[in-house]
């Protein structure tokens, strides 16, 4: 079984700067996908970007421009690199990870204030 572990998140102000970690505890022989997704009280969870083991990403419009992913697959970790921060990026962030199966992670909580 592939356990994730977060890292990141926390508090910054409006315009400000986060990076997400997520490892996956070990590695799979073919292409999988890790990323993240977010959630706020009331709300379906949301994409926010993923990317392939072959390094093919996919962003939500909302995060465009804004947030980037990548990802080192000798270290299965896959990075979100999050600047100009908006008060509407506060969500609880999810790693997620897809190899035949779906897992997610616990979550990190990101807030970002007016």
């Amino acid at each position: 079984q592939v356990q994730l572990v977060e890292s990141g998140g926390g508090l910054v102000q409006a315009g400000g700067s986060l990076r997400l970690s997520c490892s996956a505890s070990r590695r799979v022989l073919g292409t999988y996908t890790m990323g993240w997704y977010r959630q706020t009280p009331g709300k379906q969870r949301e994409l926010v970007a993923t990317i392939t083991s072959t390094s093919m990403p996919n962003y939500a419009d909302s995060v465009k421009g804004r947030f980037t992913i990548s990802i080192d697959n000798a270290k299965n970790t896959v990075h979100l690199q999050m600047s100009s921060l908006k008060p509407e990026d506060t969500a609880v962030y999810f790693c997620y990870w897809k190899f035949f199966v779906e897992l997610w992670g616990q979550g990190t909580q990101v807030t970002v204030s007016s």
